[in-house]
């Protein structure tokens, strides 16, 4: 059972003073294979360095390697456990991301983490509030993150932002 809560709303100046700062670190979660497998059937992608973890051991891997779009998708639940939201979101999106680049692979049983860093907050309107987060997924004790992005979130304000 997950019992990490979201971090309590903060109002939008609150959050253009975190600018620059590291605003959370998620727990960590396994990618095992049953989860590479469901993907796969997902996405109908079913290359054997995802799915086929006798023919992946021949591989540099070593082992099955989960999806790229896996371990992006990943992004989503684990930011959601530190990513600070504003007083007054009535809706929050995912705007999209900037240079999304997978560094490192995720080998099935291996452990997870989002780390974000805010990098910026814009209001363009009274009713919006554009953040721009650094998002790294890190793989427990390996030195190379599986992903590095800038990632664009859009919070849709009840009040409009002042």
């Amino acid at each position: 059972m997950d019992t990490t809560s979201r971090p309590e709303p903060v109002d939008i100046d609150t959050l253009k003073a975190k600018i620059g700062t590291l605003v959370g670190q998620s727990r960590w979660r396994v990618v095992d294979q049953p989860m590479i497998d469901q993907f796969a059937d997902l996405i109908c992608d079913h290359q054997f360095i995802h799915v086929d973890p006798e023919r992946a051991a021949g591989t540099p891997f070593g082992t099955t390697v989960a999806h790229g779009f896996l371990t992006l998708s990943l992004l989503g639940g684990l930011a959601g456990e530190v990513m600070p939201s504003i007083a007054g979101t009535a809706m929050g999106v995912n705007y999209g991301f900037d240079r999304v680049r997978f560094v490192a692979p995720v080998r099935s049983g291996r452990k997870v983490r989002a780390t974000l860093t805010l990098k910026d907050v814009d209001s363009p309107e009274p009713t919006i509030a554009d953040l721009l987060y650094e998002a790294v997924l890190e793989v427990e004790d390996e030195e190379k993150p599986a992903v590095v992005a800038l990632w664009r979130v859009r919070a849709y304000l009840s009040d409009g932002v002042a």
